[in-house]
């Protein structure tokens, strides 16, 4: 209970106060308790006092607001344009910075400050020698040495949009919301507010690493804001219960949460294996986590185009050779 002087008291709208709770007391008791009394407390709670236990109410001490978290990362608005072939718009308001992967940059207004970097900006502290080490670990995850950063040096918001290298989604992942870290497969990352922390991260198993399609070293995204990935085709994502499993081609993963576990088995059978068209090995994903997929991977288009360019007809004509050629060529509609 407080018996500071800083008790105010409002009767049919006049003011009366600064007075003690004691004084408080005595002026209540004598007064007719109505919803046109009200009472405010030296932590500034404010009660109507229709008895004199609604003072007991003023007494508590009032809920306390945990504070919000303070992110490290940049709290970028974005908008994501296109359909297949897509686009992102980052709106920067004055002093923020995106981070981006080196040549991805679309278009940028003015009032946006652009300048190539060896770090990320997540560690502000962080030396010569650790941004070349932090620029060789990305370049061993098909990144540049070098990143993109574009700074709102205007006095409003401006904005600067980033294009996806190929055709397919872009996906935008509030790192925040999954326990800021993110497993991304090479060459996935696009750009990211200022803060977001560019690194790699070793598979656990060592068949992973030789059968697993990825190869031993994956990206890893931390931090507590937007990171925006590119995938190819449609993307899709499932939420993994504790326990399951999915088992999908080494070429359609995108990312996944740190908790999901990340593994490959044999395709079962060898004829299934030498002659299905799905490899000899299949990676799996446990959870729990969510994990994002795409539905054409860069070396399934990769592949298709290839086999549709002229030098390899060319070769393909050579061996087939004469009449048969000729004739496949009707049938096949080349």
């Amino acid at each position: 209970m407080s018996d500071d002087k800083d008790w105010y008291l409002f009767v049919r709208g006049k003011q009366e106060g600064p007075m003690t709770r004691a004084q408080l007391y005595e002026r209540l008791k004598n007064e007719e308790r109505s919803s046109d009394v009200l009472v405010i407390s030296p932590g500034s709670q404010v009660a109507q006092v229709t008895s004199l236990s609604d003072l007991a109410k003023l007494d508590e001490e009032p809920p306390r607001k945990e504070p919000a978290p303070v992110r490290r990362s940049h709290d970028v608005e974005y908008s994501i344009l296109g359909d297949d072939l897509q686009t992102v718009e980052v709106w920067l308001d004055p002093g923020e910075t995106v981070i981006a992967e080196a040549g991805s940059m679309m278009y940028m207004e003015s009032g946006i400050e652009y300048e190539a970097r060896m770090g990320d900006g997540s560690q502000p502290e962080q030396g010569l020698l650790d941004k070349v080490l932090s620029g060789a670990k990305r370049k061993l995850t098909g990144e540049s040495l070098f990143m993109a950063w574009f700074t709102n040096v205007f006095e409003g918001k401006r904005k600067v949009a980033f294009a996806a290298p190929t055709p397919g989604k872009i996906l935008r992942v509030d790192l925040h919301k999954h326990g800021g870290e993110l497993i991304c497969q090479k060459s996935s990352f696009l750009c990211a507010a200022k803060g977001t922390r560019l690194g790699i991260t070793l598979t656990k198993r060592i068949g992973a690493g030789i059968f697993g399609g990825e190869g031993f070293i994956l990206q890893h995204l931390s931090g507590d804001g937007n990171a925006f990935l590119h995938a190819g085709g449609a993307l899709i994502s499932r939420d993994l219960e504790p326990g399951e499993k999915l088992r999908v081609d080494t070429g359609c993963i995108v990312a996944f949460t740190k908790s999901v576990d990340y593994d490959i088995e044999p395709v079962k059978g060898v004829v299934s294996a030498l002659f299905g068209g799905e490899g000899l090995f299949w990676a799996t994903l446990k959870g729990p986590g969510r994990v994002w997929l795409q539905s054409l991977p860069l070396s399934r288009l990769a592949d298709r185009i290839y086999a549709a360019a002229p030098q390899a007809a060319g070769a393909r004509k050579k061996e087939e050779g004469g009449l048969l050629g000729g004739i496949q060529d009707l049938v096949s509609g080349d």
